[in-house]
């Protein structure tokens, strides 16, 4: 037992798996990149075997990002553990995460096996990767839902194995708090060999209990809990890292926990997971929505003016919101722009930098005031992206009730210049066909969302597109663009995801279906 909780973050790989998600492989390491900061235990990076893609992608995690357990994950056969340590073995501190189902009604129905071959199958796979690492996790999928006495019998031998970690998952969302808890404690209690293995918690919020259920389990003896940034994840999503770090935070006097999380990070990793996912946090979510410190009612405003702690049992600032921003405007010079941006987080290179006040000059002629929301929306969608190998360089459409919507649209490519005019449906629409004309890929529109990304009238617009390539293709590409113009903004967010269509298409990313990943 110890009070110190590992924070085992599966953002990349139970995260990416939320429907619509696909990141490419310099989002993935951003993200990484950005965990390391915030000072998770754990990253699993992914799932190696899956695709081409991921394998490259955990790779490259495992080379470039350190100070970090990197973790990849593999189903309990000899051909995803080895792809698994092909992938994770250039890391500083290298993980195999191996799992098999233990409950009678995945053996009956999805694997087809009976409790004894599960048993087998489970020791082979630890004794498999604990030749490659001494770090070994195994998980027990749909564990709660599995038989308790046949549960603890693979633990047990999972550890005996060589398991240093044994994740208990709730794989389906399906528990309540007090049976969960009660669960880990009977673990703890019938697994002779409990104590030489850490216990780790993975639950899902089917139900809205995931975070209820992993806080349940630490009180029970739990030492490491599995979560994702903004509780992103397959159906209903995983326990929220965020959420889990400020309970056990200010609960600390009830819990007795600490986490190694920096939690001035937190607003910063939230907003990046967001951007790049597509996968916008609700406005009432815990901890990182953007009511969560609002005051709208009078008692409450009246409470909080005299007294923070009234209403708030958080400091906004202690998640890295900074609710005091300075403003900043046309003549503010590239020094204000870059110290401005260390603040926020971003560790820019000179030449990020330098597009970056290009863009920051370009929109201080439109609007007035830039708050740090407009500055991270710059950087964040126009400056840490993708290549552009198609750049607008004119844009010209007309619509009304009267006339038929056209565009006019000059894409850059290299040194060439390419124009094409079209009609459409309304503006975008014709942009759309415009740019199709150019670049000759069509595609389908999955998600579209337009949203202020401050308020008055000169507010820039944040468009989000997600798009998938006609042709067969099940791979969706997500787009960004802002401008204080809404169909300029939509312009550039497809044009995004263009450029990463292009990019993708040249760096060979192979994307196929994935494999059965339901822990």
């Amino acid at each position: 037992m110890t009070d110190r909780i590992r924070i085992f973050d599966t953002t990349l790989r139970d995260g990416e798996q939320s429907p619509g998600v696909s990141l490419n492989t310099q989002e993935k390491l951003d993200i990484a990149k950005q965990l390391q900061k915030l000072g998770v235990d754990i990253i699993e990076a992914g799932f190696p075997i899956a695709s081409q893609g991921d394998f490259e992608s955990v790779k490259n995690i495992a080379a470039n990002v350190k100070g970090v357990t990197i973790a990849g994950l593999a189903r309990a056969s000899f051909l995803d553990i080895d792809r698994a340590w092909e992938a994770v073995k250039y890391a500083e501190q290298a993980r195999i995460h191996t799992f098999i189902a233990t409950s009678d009604i995945h053996l009956k129905h999805k694997l087809r096996m009976s409790r004894e071959e599960v048993l087998e199958a489970a020791i082979a796979a630890v004794k498999h990767a604990k030749q490659y690492t001494a770090d070994v996790e195994f998980s027990a999928e749909d564990a709660f839902r599995s038989e308790l006495e046949f549960l603890c019998r693979v633990v047990e031998a999972a550890i005996s194995a060589g398991a240093t970690t044994i994740n208990i998952p709730d794989t389906v969302g399906y528990a309540t708090p007090t049976e969960f808890g009660e669960f880990i404690r009977d673990i703890r209690a019938k697994v002779p060999n409990v104590d030489k293995a850490v216990i780790s918690v993975h639950c899902h919020n089917d139900l809205g209990l995931a975070v209820a259920n992993s806080l349940a389990a630490v009180a029970n003896g739990a030492q490491q809990i599995e979560c994702t940034v903004n509780g992103i994840g397959e159906r209903a999503g995983n326990a929220s890292l965020e959420e889990v770090v400020m309970a056990l935070y200010t609960r600390n006097p009830f819990y007795s926990k600490t986490t190694g999380i920096k939690k001035e990070e937190i607003y910063r990793t939230s907003r990046l997971v967001a951007n790049l996912t597509g996968m916008r946090v609700q406005s009432n979510k815990a901890i990182v929505g953007k009511n969560a410190f609002a005051h709208e009612s009078g008692i409450h405003q009246d409470g909080v003016l005299k007294e923070r702690s009234t209403y708030e049992i958080m400091n906004p600032e202690m998640i890295g919101l900074n609710i005091n921003n300075i403003v900043l405007g046309k003549h503010s010079g590239r020094h204000a722009i870059k110290d401005r941006l260390f603040e926020l987080g971003y560790n820019l290179s000179d030449e990020e930098i330098n597009k970056s006040f290009v863009k920051f000059k370009a929109l201080a002629d439109k609007k007035k005031e830039i708050k740090d929301e407009d500055l991270a929306a710059i950087v964040e969608n126009e400056v840490l992206t993708v290549p552009e190998t198609y750049k607008i360089e004119y844009l010209h459409y007309t619509s009304g009730t009267q006339v038929i919507p056209t565009a006019t649209l000059r894409l850059g490519k290299g040194e060439e210049m390419i124009e094409e005019a079209a009609c459409g449906d309304g503006p975008v629409d014709a942009i759309c066909n415009a740019r199709h004309r150019i670049t000759g890929i069509t595609s389908t529109l999955q998600f579209y969302n337009l949203q202020a990304v401050t308020g008055g009238k000169d507010a820039l617009g944040e468009a989000t597109v997600k798009i998938q390539p006609n042709g067969g293709s099940k791979k969706t590409y997500l787009g960004r663009g802002v401008s204080t113009d809404v169909i300029e903004a939509t312009a550039k967010a497809y044009l995004n995801a263009v450029n990463k269509i292009v990019f993708a298409q040249m760096e060979g990313e192979e994307h196929i279906e994935r494999p059965e990943a339901g822990i």
